[in-house]
């Protein structure tokens, strides 16, 4: 992906504030740099998929409070209610 995946809505302000949790203080925690963690939240950086699951341990939430596809992005997610 990359930079400015169109699809993608990045929700990791609203988490990190509602934690109390400072871009970097998160960065120390999840191990790269404060830019890092602001790059990802101005959607400018899509980050790996070991990153994302750090981040949410740390907030405490699911990779999916985080980030999420834009609605009709993928079919099926419109149509998911049929399948379950």
């Amino acid at each position: 992906m990359g930079k400015d995946h169109k699809d993608l809505v990045v929700l990791l302000t609203h988490k990190r504030k509602e934690a109390g949790i400072t871009q970097a203080s998160l960065a120390e925690a999840v191990q790269v740099s404060r830019k890092s963690i602001n790059a990802i939240e101005n959607g400018v950086y899509v980050p790996s998929t070991v990153l994302s699951i750090k981040i949410a341990t740390v907030l405490n939430c699911n990779v999916e409070d985080i980030f999420k596809l834009h609605d009709g992005t993928f079919p099926l997610l419109m149509e998911s209610d049929k399948y379950e």
